[in-house]
């Protein structure tokens, strides 16, 4: 469990946040088509997990479109943007954003995901949703970048998240 902030109010997370160096949590997500989106389909790939609350707040929605700005330089890399919010809300928002360069993935069915990534809000006037994190892996699927955001009305440090890359 840890201890972050929602407009400088403790909130607290289930699980703890992938260590740097371990291997990351395999993951089963929905897409906006509502196929399933998961770690085995990224396979010799560096992959961006962009985790946030939801696609309805300002923050979250300019870390979309940032890594989305950056993604389409990455080579051999994949930036996953992960929300509670339903894949019908994904697309429309890609859609009316000109978002190409990233999936959206919704974890909706996938409550475990929060759990695993340490994300999964417990507490607080967001409890249920993700908290902000960006996690970074590598080609086998071993940690190399974490960051649980400390005040998720804040955006990740972008630049620190693709340094690693």
């Amino acid at each position: 469990m840890n201890t972050i902030y929602f407009k400088g109010n403790p909130c607290h997370t289930c699980g703890t946040i992938p260590q740097i160096g371990s291997e990351a949590p395999c993951f089963h997500l929905t897409g906006v088509d509502l196929n399933q989106v998961q770690c085995m389909d990224f396979k010799n790939k560096r992959v961006v997990l962009n985790i946030f609350p939801s696609l309805d707040t300002e923050v979250c929605a300019r870390s979309v479109r940032k890594f989305n700005q950056e993604a389409a330089a990455l080579k051999d890399t994949v930036v996953i943007c992960v929300s509670m919010d339903l894949p019908f809300a994904m697309q429309r928002f890609c859609t009316t954003n000109g978002i190409e360069n990233v999936i959206t993935a919704s974890a909706f069915r996938s409550p475990l995901f929060g759990q695993n990534f340490g994300t999964q809000l417990v507490d607080g006037p967001l409890a249920g949703l993700l908290a902000r994190a960006v996690i970074v892996t590598d080609c086998e699927r071993k940690v190399i970048y974490t960051e649980l955001v400390n005040e998720i009305t804040e955006e990740p440090d972008y630049e620190a998240a693709l340094r690693t890359l």
